[in-house]
């Protein structure tokens, strides 16, 4: 998909303009979609791939759709007290130190984890297919 940078949409961070047009996504999906060179920006036939870059009139910007991933999470025992729970909404008191959401590096003994453990229907968030917080 290109869109073709007009007067309303110049001055804006290319990151932030992605955002706009494609909400189901974190700016940080986003960025790490530029970083990958899947989308970039097309300046006088140079491609640019820096997130915070602002736009100019006639640019193009040419965005690959981003595919939700995968993350799987597993229900864990993780230790943290539950303030308030109802039918939309918990409030937990998380413990110092506890990382929220699995990533790469951190693949358990999450937030998410231990949420899965005590509450089963988390929702997805930002175009990923994990439990939300």
């Amino acid at each position: 998909m290109e869109y073709i940078i007009n007067e309303e949409d110049k001055g804006k961070r290319l990151d932030v303009f992605l955002q706009e047009k494609h909400p189901q996504f974190s700016r940080a999906n986003l960025q790490n979609n530029l970083k990958k060179g899947n989308s970039y920006l097309l300046r006088n036939g140079k491609k640019i791939l820096k997130s915070g870059e602002n736009l100019r009139l006639n640019d193009i910007v040419v965005f690959n759709n981003l595919q939700p991933v995968e993350i799987s999470s597993v229900a864990e025992d993780i230790p943290f007290e539950i303030v308030y729970e109802d039918k939309d909404l918990v409030v937990v008191n998380k413990p110092q130190g506890v990382v929220v959401h699995p990533c790469e590096s951190c693949k358990s003994g999450t937030l998410v984890n231990g949420l899965l453990g005590k509450i089963k229907n988390l929702s997805g968030i930002n175009g990923e297919l994990r439990p939300g917080i």
